[in-house]
């Protein structure tokens, strides 16, 4: 799991992929050079938004630099050092305090009280008083204290509550570098989608252009009717606004991508890959673009019963039910607090005092003669008695908030195992429902070269041979479909079961060994 920035940048420096271009590279280097030292989040100043290059990039190395400049991640990471400090806060509690105050005042007109005259001369006339200045003109004082907490439960149990957050928040950066993962990896598979769009529409484009071409020398020899120049005009005029609109859902999904890498929303770059020639049954057959993806995965293959099995026994890993059960543990620390308020506290306390009186010019504390000191120490001890009853109903508020998380730690496991287990399904679905798009596409790819070879010899329709490039593309778009439904259900498979690629395991031991051994 990762615990800090360094730690990260520790970790996703073992394995960079190969095909990674020297832009790329000095991006990251520079990336792990800005990070701060020990694994604190600390406001950082970031040179120009890097473009990460005209070369195409692989997923792996999209997901290296999200993690590094992911603003997402980086506010979990200020929220850890905050939880962080706030142990330190509370350890404080557990040292002396030692306070020095130190005054001097400058008497312009010193008091003067009036004392009867007797207390002086008792031969003094009955009513009558004598002025006495009280104070010199220069007055110091200087006070030294310290205390020293010797028995406060709620200050020991305070800093076990103060360590339970910093957990809490721990594994919320887990999860929310989880959630960042999935999304970039969730953007990056609407980027080839999008691409792939653009790509077969593209294709479809020229095979009816190159159609209409035929087709119009054909009706200028009168080998073919009007009808059919029409009708693939029809159909190009259809198949350009498509083209239009995929070109725009690429820049969306590129758009939406560039957020996650904190970049440019209109930074020009392109990611490697192409959902069409993804071979889901043999992982060696693929390019290296296409291993990249598939090894990006952290829930190995599995079976039937397998997946059962794997379900039952997921939420160990979930980074939501480790954050509800360190909220649980958290709720039972703030009741620990509010109950031992019943005990008493022991200080032990010292006093240092020190004081001077001095006419006329005014020298520091002046002589000794002048001055005095006091020195006291002991102990105090605080009995709580009565304090009406709001120490009561906190208590049972506490008690309620920790029966809570316990109740919403349990709903949520049972839900965890259904949700692995829906995913599991959802991913052995889309895996067959590729395998079977994959022949589909081999059979129309035939069907349509054959019904261009016989309209070309005069043997076919130009309709069949308008059906026939519908199907291809349809087809090939179709198991690209498959190919991304593939890939966002086995994103979302890794998040629900807590094995992330690059936060919980490594890639190149997740899903393409798997692949490979199949």
């Amino acid at each position: 799991m990762i615990a800090s920035r360094g730690g990260r940048r520790e970790r996703l420096g073992q394995a960079l992929p190969a095909p990674v271009s020297r832009v790329t590279v000095a991006l990251l280097a520079t990336l792990a050079g800005t990070s701060v030292p020990g694994g604190r989040a600390e406001a950082q100043v970031r040179s120009a938004p890097p473009v990460i290059g005209d070369t195409p990039v692989l997923l792996s190395t999209v997901v290296r630099v999200a993690l590094e400049r992911n603003r997402d991640v980086l506010d979990a990471e200020y929220q850890v050092t905050v939880a962080g400090e706030q142990v330190s806060e509370a350890w404080s509690d557990v040292y002396p305090t030692v306070d020095l105050s130190s005054s001097f005042t400058r008497n312009v007109a010193p008091q003067v009280s009036f004392l009867p005259a007797q207390i002086f001369n008792p031969n003094a006339d009955e009513g009558e008083f004598i002025p006495v200045q009280f104070g010199a003109d220069n007055i110091w004082n200087l006070s030294l204290n310290a205390e020293q907490k010797l028995f406060d439960p709620r200050v020991f149990v305070g800093v076990g509550a103060a360590a339970s957050f910093e957990r809490v928040q721990r594994e919320a950066l887990r999860g929310r570098t989880q959630q960042a993962v999935t999304r970039i990896r969730m953007a990056f598979y609407d980027l080839l989608l999008g691409q792939e769009e653009v790509r077969l529409t593209e294709n479809s484009l020229r095979r009816v252009t190159q159609s209409l071409d035929e087709t119009r020398a054909m009706q200028e020899a009168g080998l073919s009717p009007v009808y059919d120049v029409l009708r693939l005009e029809v159909e190009l005029a259809n198949l350009e606004p498509n083209l239009r609109r995929a070109r725009n859902r690429v820049k969306s999904a590129r758009r939406e991508l560039a957020v996650e890498l904190a970049l440019d929303p209109e930074a020009p770059f392109e990611v490697a890959g192409s959902l069409a020639r993804i071979d889901l049954e043999s992982f060696e057959a693929n390019t290296p673009a296409n291993r990249d993806i598939l090894a990006f995965i952290g829930v190995p293959e599995m079976g039937e019963e397998e997946g059962a099995e794997f379900a039952r026994r997921v939420a160990a890993d979930r980074s939501d039910i480790r954050q509800l059960e360190m909220t649980r543990d958290l709720r039972h620390a703030e009741l620990r607090i509010e109950q031992v308020e019943y005990l008493p506290k022991v200080f032990a306390f010292g006093t240092y005092g020190l004081a001077a009186q001095q006419n006329g010019t005014p020298d520091f504390f002046g002589s000794s003669a002048e001055r005095g000191s006091s020195k006291q120490v002991g102990l105090r001890v605080t009995i709580p008695v009565f304090s009406g009853f709001g120490r009561d109903a906190r208590i049972d508020q506490k008690r309620a908030a920790m029966r809570q998380a316990e109740a919403q730690t349990s709903v949520a496991a049972d839900r965890a195992k259904v949700q692995v287990r829906d995913l599991v399904d959802e991913v052995q679905e889309a895996h067959g429902r590729a395998a079977g798009q994959r022949l589909a596409v081999a059979q129309a790819q035939r069907g349509y070269e054959i019904a261009s070879a016989q309209y070309r010899e005069g043997l076919g329709s130009q309709l069949e041979l308008t059906d026939a490039e519908v199907a291809l593309r349809q087809s090939e778009f179709n198991y690209a479909q498959a190919v991304y439904d593939y890939l966002a259900a086995r994103a979302r498979l890794d998040e629900a079961a807590g094995l992330v690629p690059l936060v919980d395991v490594d890639p190149r031991s997740g899903g393409g060994e798997g692949m490979a051994a199949r």
